[in-house]
Order: C-alpha cells, then structure tokens, then sequence
C-alpha cells in the first residue's frame, strides 16, 4: 500500500470495529481477493484467507456455512468484486448467508498499472488510461440491493471513525452485509483525489471556503431500516435514488437495512435438524490415528448402476 493509500484507512477501521466488539481472534475470519485489497487479512490479528481473483466470495461464504461461529468479512478491490467477481457477487445476494462484504473501491485496478475498473464513469480519463472509459459504469449500491443483500453501506476512507462505526453494523446485521468504500487511488486515479473529494474545486462564494461532495445521509434524516415488510418497495425505490447522486454530492451512511429476510443458515436449519449443534466444522472426519470416519456407502449405493 502507497502512502495515502485509502486502503490504510479501510484497514484501520475494520480493525477498530473488531476491538470495539471485543470479538477473540479466534472467533473472526477475513477473506480477501487479489488486489491492493489483498493484503488485509495480513495486518489484522485473525484468521486469514488470501483467495483467487473474484472468488473471495465463494470462499468466505462456504467458511461460513461450515462454522455458523465465526465472525466472516470478506475484502476485495471494485474490479475483484464488480468484474470477474460479479457473478458471484450476484449469486451471494440470493442466498443471504449471513457475513460481511467490504469493497475497496477506488474505480482503477491499481495492482495491474491503473486500468478502468467497473465503477469508473463513462468518458473519464485517468492518467492511466491512453483514451478516455468506453464503459458505462457498475452502480454497487443498487446492483448489490437487486441481487438481494439485506444490508447495504457506503463509506469513506478518509473518515475513518464514520466508516468504523458503519462496519461494526454490518457485522452485526443478521444477514448480508455489504459495504462500499470510496478510496483515492493517490497512484493512477488522478480525478477521484482526497482533494476532490473534499471540494477543493467547489469554493462556496460567500466563505470562500471548499465544500466537501462527501455528506453523511443521517445528518439529513435518511432512514434505510425496513421496520416492516410493508415499506421494502418504498425504502428499496429510496435506495436506487441515493444511489445515483453522484458528482457535487456523493452520499454516505447505510442505505439499507432488511432483518426480514430469512439468512442462509436458517433455511439450512429448516432442512437438517442439528445443523446448528453439528455444523460441517466441528463433524469428525477421522479418527486417532488418521483413518476417516465417514461412511459413503448409501452415497455409492445411490450411484451404483446395475449392469
């Protein structure tokens, strides 16, 4: 990570958010793709599972299945997640399973030289880039709310306190969480500066002084909670408007929050009876001295084909 780098930022408030919930490290999990994201579960003091490109998803929800215990973030950068990884990231949204998704999103893949990534806008020109982006871009907030995510947030990586407190509700949403945040890429994103971000260009003409694009939509009594599952269609149609400011007024802050919805674990529950009590991870596979105790027969007996 360069200095400057939003990531540090993202890092420091995920790690805050972990000791203010006091959760043990053994308790917790991070899944990271490849990226400049990659490194996360390298500088926190958990478990740690560096993953493939766009698979960190996979990963981190089949951990979470396997022991309904763990505390499971998974981390990956806008193009890990909104590219190669965007069917999966579709495909997490229909099941719920109940963990934390946090996108690094600084609109350039800024491991491979600054290409345009999914969220960058159409007809920018990063430094980069030898013509301006051809793409129209990936709206995370409202493809994230269409596939089915029951929490979705967006934070800022130069307010780290703000962004903190957002991941700490996230991981402790009953379902999945999802978090974007926005990060300069101080390296090849010479658009989506911190200064542009803090209004450097937009001078209020009565102060004198910059007015910040970033506000926080608490401060202006947005509520994204869905307290009753009458009022989804109006909070969700709220969701796609925040959604789209963009430009001299970029909201942060929850947008979306659904405890309505049933998580995956509980639609497994609803099938297998002990699956609380006897998740795949804490099920015997062998025995002292090594030798596998499972029993496949029924399965091979299934399978078997009469000649």
């Amino acid at each position: 990570m360069l200095h400057n780098c939003g990531d540090f930022g993202i890092l420091n408030a995920i790690q805050m958010a972990l000791a203010d919930m006091q959760i043990p490290p053994h308790k917790a999990t991070i899944f990271s793709g490849i990226g400049c994201s990659g490194k996360t579960p390298h500088f926190i003091k958990t478990y740690g599972i560096h993953t493939l490109h766009g698979r960190v998803l996979p990963f981190a929800q089949g951990a979470k299945l396997a022991n309904p215990d763990l505390q499971v973030i998974a981390v990956g950068g806008d193009g890990d997640g909104l590219g190669i990884g965007a069917g999966h990231f579709v495909s997490a949204g229909r099941r719920n399973v109940d963990m934390t998704y946090i996108i690094f999103n600084n609109a350039v893949y800024g491991l491979t030289k600054g290409q345009a990534a999914p969220t960058l806008k159409l007809g920018m020109k990063t430094k980069s880039l030898p013509q301006p982006n051809m793409n129209n871009s990936v709206n995370p907030i409202a493809l994230a709310l269409v596939s089915g995510f029951t929490f979705i947030a967006r934070g800022y990586s130069y307010d780290v306190r703000h962004l903190k407190d957002i991941i700490r509700k996230a991981v402790e949403h009953k379902g999945l969480a999802f978090v974007d945040v926005l990060q300069p890429c101080p390296t090849y994103n010479d658009i989506n500066t911190k200064e542009w971000f803090q209004g450097a260009d937009l001078v209020d003409p009565t102060t004198k002084r910059a007015m910040p694009r970033i506000y926080k939509m608490e401060d202006q009594g947005y509520d994204g909670i869905v307290r009753d599952p009458l009022e989804m269609n109006d909070k969700m149609a709220k969701v796609i408007e925040k959604s789209n400011e963009w430009g001299d007024k970029i909201p942060i802050g929850v947008f979306y929050q659904n405890e309505h919805i049933s998580t995956y674990q509980e639609r497994i529950a609803a099938r297998i009876e002990n699956y609380r009590e006897e998740p795949p991870a804490r099920q015997q596979i062998a025995d002292a001295s090594g030798k596998t105790v499972t029993n496949i027969e029924r399965l091979l007996n299934d399978l078997k084909v009469d000649k």
